[in-house]
């Protein structure tokens, strides 16, 4: 498959997955899901792959979520409503047999800070960025994004990430539990690449076994996350939701307390 967002690269046991679109801080559309859906099935099932790094190009953002440029009324280009492609890519990466790292390099924000908080395993860069946006414009990740988020960090410090929607810096994700690893920038590729060699020393079959022992306490909240989708469609459709997603695009502050009456 010809890639557009996204590059692709194998090398010595490690696949390595970089959403390609610095210019837009790595935010993703519905082509950028599925080409990214594609790519962690071939790495996945590829049984010359022990590890998997997710990152996003240049050194400004990890992803910063859905593209509000390609976004309209709760549809992106490519397969129409956000819950499909952005919920199977969620199922996709708890989904592959292999540990899959987040390399955050900069900004993991709104739906960005949700892939990475679904990945096995996170390090980051001192100058990364972690936080939600979605209450700020009209939106939110049911499931996985809110429900296993909760799981990480526990159920206050969830709430406060998604209802004051703040920024945290990569020590303060330290802390959280939401990171494993802060190593400056100029370390970043070796600190993953050592966590890469350690992982490739491990047992394979064993791997996959742990994680799908882990994955079983928490695949209800799919559940969840799919019928939150499907809710969250029909919300895309309010006056409320484009009240955000139209402050964003004009640079201003949304004015959702007129939604309180």
């Amino acid at each position: 498959m010809n890639y557009e967002d996204i590059l692709y690269d194998e090398t010595n046991g490690v696949a390595t997955i970089t959403i390609n679109r610095p210019d837009r801080y790595n935010a993703f559309r519905g082509q950028t899901c599925m080409e990214l859906i594609e790519a962690f099935h071939r790495a996945g099932w590829n049984k010359d792959i022990g590890v998997i790094v997710f990152t996003g190009a240049g050194e400004k953002a990890f992803c910063t979520g859905g593209d509000q440029g390609a976004h309209e009324g709760g549809q992106y280009d490519g397969r129409g409503l956000i819950g499909l492609p952005v919920e199977e890519l969620q199922r996709v990466i708890r989904e592959v047999p292999k540990p899959v790292i987040a390399r955050v390099n900069g900004f993991a924000i709104g739906g960005g800070h949700v892939l990475h908080v679904i990945c096995d395993l996170s390090i980051a860069s001192e100058t990364a960025i972690f936080g939600q946006v979605g209450p700020k414009v009209g939106s939110v990740d049911p499931g996985f994004g809110t429900a296993y988020l909760a799981r990480v960090v526990g159920e206050k410090r969830a709430r406060e990430i998604w209802y004051l929607c703040r920024k945290y810096s990569a020590q303060q994700a330290l802390e959280w539990g939401l990171v494993n690893a802060v190593v400056p920038p100029e370390q970043l590729d070796e600190e993953v690449q050592k966590w890469c060699n350690e992982i490739l020393e491990k047992s394979p079959t064993a791997l996959t076994i742990a994680k799908r022992s882990f994955n079983a306490d928490s695949d209800n909240i799919g559940g969840i996350g799919a019928l939150g989708m499907q809710a969250l469609s029909l919300y895309y459709d309010t006056d409320e939701s484009k009240e955000g997603v139209n402050a964003f695009k004009e640079k201003r502050k949304p004015d959702f307390r007129k939604f309180y009456k």
